[in-house]
């Protein structure tokens, strides 16, 4: 893979680093097809158990690279095209449907700001670890487009569907302090902390029992968008195939035990 993007599996855990770190992460094309196909890669293997989504340098990602971005516009006006847009379908959709479909964790080690498209990867993981120093913003009102990248279903459901109209109609920056109130951030790190604490965090949870982990991001999702009583159907349906699972008995047996279990993530 292009080194704009690092993958990296050890033990189970899949490391995806975004690294452009003298453009602040920003996504040109290669960035994004790198993106898209580790994260397609973590999700198809089934000896990834977790995934940790990081960042080089003093910006988690900027979003979209707007140099190249202009670049191509011009190209578009000359050749009568409009293929520049094209990449929210070809590249953003999947590097999201990747990161949130995906049947294990995935974990946002937030080390600066995360905007526009960074906003949405940072969003589309199920947790974030973020340093106290880092920031968030929108940003695409600012430049006259719309939200991508998940936003538009991500955050009205971490911080609800006013809050959300605000910081996308009004977008500027959050402090990581404002944004761990809103309820985006799960767990707020002094900056020299981060690296640290999200390998452990991404650590423990590929060490944890893996299908346990797939059900509850299922029933989460699902939960989101369906009635009680479907919801309840749908952890019926989810409890019996975890209750099946090797990981399961190791956990029981483990309690009677009174020891620690050692998942093997089936």
């Amino acid at each position: 893979m292009a080194d704009t993007v690092l993958y990296e599996v050890t033990d189970g855990l899949a490391t995806i680093t975004l690294n452009r770190p003298d453009a602040m992460n920003a996504m040109n094309t290669e960035a994004k097809v790198a993106l898209r196909d580790a994260a397609r890669a973590a999700a198809a293997d089934p000896a990834v158990r977790a995934v940790l989504l990081t960042a080089t340098g003093r910006a988690f990602c900027v979003g979209q690279d707007l140099k190249e971005h202009v670049a191509l516009l011009a190209a578009d006006r000359e050749a009568g095209t409009k293929v520049t847009m094209s990449t929210v379908r070809e590249h953003y959709n999947p590097i999201v449907e990747a990161l949130t479909g995906m049947p294990k964790p995935v974990v946002a080690g937030v080390n600066g700001v995360a905007a526009g498209a960074g906003l949405g990867f940072a969003l589309a993981a199920d947790y974030r670890v973020v340093a106290d120093t880092a920031a968030f913003n929108s940003s695409f009102a600012g430049v006259a487009l719309t939200a991508d990248s998940g936003v538009s279903w991500t955050l009205p459901r971490l911080i609800g569907q006013s809050r959300a109209a605000d910081l996308l109609f009004f977008p500027r920056s959050i402090s990581a302090r404002e944004a761990y109130d809103l309820g985006i951030v799960n767990k707020l790190v002094p900056a020299d902390e981060l690296a640290a604490e999200a390998a452990a965090v991404a650590r423990a949870l590929a060490d944890g029992p893996t299908l346990a982990y797939a059900a509850l991001k299922e029933s989460l999702a699902y939960g989101a968008g369906h009635s009680l009583a479907e919801a309840l159907e749908k952890e019926d349906e989810l409890q019996t195939r975890a209750g099946a699972s090797e990981d399961h008995g190791i956990a029981v047996a483990a309690f009677l035990a009174k020891e620690k279990p050692k998942y093997v993530g089936r």
